[in-house]
């Protein structure tokens, strides 16, 4: 099942559950690309093939918002906003381990091992790293958790991640990283919650929110209150 957060004539954005493919790969599985062009084909009656651009993604085990173009123009205007990291981007974390510092910034210098599908934090800049930086603040804490909430300030690899594991705060679930256990469904902790950017064509503000899934420890990070 698709759920849609928002969609016009030019763009749709979907809360993606843990699990599901956003972009073809090696396993053969079916993605949320191929899902929502069903999805416009039967719900719009369109006779052949149906357009639709993959703008960003969010990886597999990862739940949360992802926007697809309905049109060349809004996806090369939405790459193009990208590219630039114009657009605001707000993840939920539970990493393992209670967090001593209130907020912060994370700068890193990461590269990725295609072979292993997995990112590495390196000490300094070399010819294969890419700075990967973000901001985080504690939202709350139980027992041996925190959440997290991060403002995205570059679009890495695994970014959130590694960088999180890299100081010894595994995000739950997450085996790659260094958690010790994984979540029953695979998931992983990490949530894309919030989007804000600029509408490709009516260049009007979109600000985009995302609940995370009503199961894990999400429930008792956020739905005992009111998120």
């Amino acid at each position: 099942m698709i759920n849609v957060l928002f969609e016009d004539n030019h763009i749709i954005i979907i809360n993606k559950e843990a699990g599901d493919l956003v972009q073809g790969d090696s396993t053969g599985d079916e993605t949320i690309l191929d899902k929502i062009k069903s999805y416009l084909k039967k719900k719009y009656k369109k006779p052949g093939k149906v357009f639709l651009g993959l703008v960003h993604r969010i990886d597999r085990p990862t739940s949360g918002i992802v926007i697809f173009a309905k049109t060349s123009k809004a996806l090369s205007r939405l790459n193009e906003q990208f590219k630039e990291r114009s657009v605001q981007k707000k993840y939920w974390a539970i990493v393992k381990n209670p967090f001593s510092i209130k907020s912060g910034t994370l700068t890193n210098w990461i590269a990725k091992n295609s072979k292993l599908n997995k990112s590495f934090v390196f000490e300094k800049k070399n010819s294969r790293t890419k700075q990967a930086i973000l901001n985080f603040k504690i939202y709350k804490k139980i027992q041996n958790y925190t959440l997290l909430e991060i403002i995205l300030k570059t679009g890495r690899h695994h970014q959130i991640r590694v960088q999180f594991s890299n100081i010894g705060y595994p995000i739950v679930g997450d085996l790659k990283y260094g958690a010790k256990r994984s979540n029953p469904d695979a998931s992983i902790s990490l949530h894309s919650a919030e989007l804000s950017f600029e509408h490709p064509v009516r260049k009007e503000l979109i600000q985009i929110k995302a609940n995370p899934p009503k199961k894990h420890l999400w429930n008792a990070f956020l739905y005992d209150s009111k998120f």
